[in-house]
């Protein structure tokens, strides 16, 4: 029996036992290959999902830490906002600091313009007063004398007879006016019994003449009305009165006008003669003050362009000017606060942008925009 067989690939005579040996050395090699690949494709699997793991843990890992940092640029950009509002705000505030200052410093100027104005309306007032207190003074001391001469009246009217009554007036009318000029009409000279000449204050104007008839009798007559006119017309006086104990019938009161004579009785001499006065030197100061106005015009003139009016116009400028150099001062120093908050402003600003860039860049989420930092806005897109 021959050991040998047909080799069924290259179809040689080969020993069995080498054919089998060869058989199960192919067996072998390719057990072994089926092993080794299977050991393989088990190593590749195994690697393939732990490099799939550790990707997807580096992944997670990944994303974790941009969401963390997309977090705290949130964060920081709403730390910004925050900022910019409070600067916002602060700038609102120095706005409205200025406004204040500027509104203060108007009121400073009103206030001490009002100062200059109550300061020389007290000045004024103060001069008035003066004047006010002569003028009191003068009407308490003409009251004095009123009295003083209505006493002497009230006594005297008793003990009136003849020439003792004429006398007592003149006496009386001396006492109460001691500025003017009065004197008695002689016996037998043709006229009334006393001229009393009104005299101003300072006895610098003749201001007029009041005659003065005394009359005593038991019966009234207008004959003594007619015979007083005539006397005013020769003597050139302004005023006539009677003074007398008996008034007409018509006259209810112991004073009046009768056909242009003043009447009166003996206890109403002082007041009648005040009135009278009075109206004489009114007269006479409408007449001065009509004469002079020009003369006070001038004075005026002069005192505005005086050297006294115009260092006080000249204090008043220098106080503003003052207070002008004060508020550009001022102005100055708020405009560098507001220069130095505007700088800062600007570099927030830039700062935020800047942020806004690097999310947008790292994270690419063209979603993710600022309102005032896009190119359009949603109008013009």
């Amino acid at each position: 029996m021959s050991n040998n067989i047909k080799c069924p690939h290259c179809g040689k005579l080969v020993e069995i036992t080498t054919a089998l040996k060869h058989q199960i050395e192919e067996k072998v090699l390719t057990d072994i290959n089926s092993k080794h690949q299977q050991e393989i494709e088990s190593i590749i699997q195994k690697t393939e999902e732990k490099v799939k793991k550790q990707l997807a843990e580096k992944r997670t890992l990944e994303i974790t830490d941009l969401k963390k940092e997309l977090e705290e640029k949130n964060q920081k950009v709403d730390e910004l906002r925050k900022q910019e509002l409070k600067l916002r705000e602060e700038k609102r505030r120095i706005e409205e600091k200025e406004k204040d200052l500027e509104l203060e410093t108007q009121r400073k100027i009103d206030q001490e313009k009002k100062n200059i104005e109550e300061k020389i309306l007290k000045q004024e007032q103060e001069k008035y007063r003066h004047q006010e207190q002569e003028k009191e003074k003068i009407i308490e001391d003409l009251k004095k004398s009123l009295e003083e001469a209505q006493r002497k009246a009230q006594i005297g009217s008793q003990q009136l007879q003849g020439e003792v009554l004429e006398l007592d007036l003149e006496e009386t009318l001396r006492s109460a006016f001691l500025n003017d000029l009065i004197e008695p009409i002689g016996k037998g000279v043709k006229g009334a019994d006393i001229r009393q000449v009104v005299k101003s204050p300072a006895k610098k104007y003749v201001c007029g003449t009041i005659l003065w008839e005394t009359k005593r009798t038991k019966a009234w007559t207008d004959k003594w009305i007619t015979k007083l006119k005539n006397d005013l017309r020769a003597e050139k006086a302004n005023i006539p009165v009677i003074v007398t104990s008996i008034m007409p019938k018509e006259m209810k009161t112991n004073m009046g006008l009768k056909n242009g004579v003043w009447i009166t009785d003996f206890n109403l001499v002082i007041p009648l003669a005040f009135l009278l006065r009075k109206n004489l030197l009114e007269v006479t100061r409408e007449k001065v003050t009509a004469k002079y106005k020009d003369k006070k015009a001038d004075i005026l003139y002069q005192y505005i362009t005086g050297h006294e009016f115009k260092q006080q116009l000249e204090a008043i400028v220098e106080v503003y000017l003052e207070m002008q150099i004060q508020i550009t001062k001022e102005k100055t120093a708020f405009e560098k606060i507001w220069k130095a908050r505007q700088g800062q402003i600007e570099r927030l600003f830039t700062s935020t942008a800047g942020v806004a860039g690097s999310i947008e860049g790292k994270t690419g989420l063209t979603s993710f925009q600022i309102k005032g930092l896009d190119l359009l806005d949603s109008g013009d897109e």
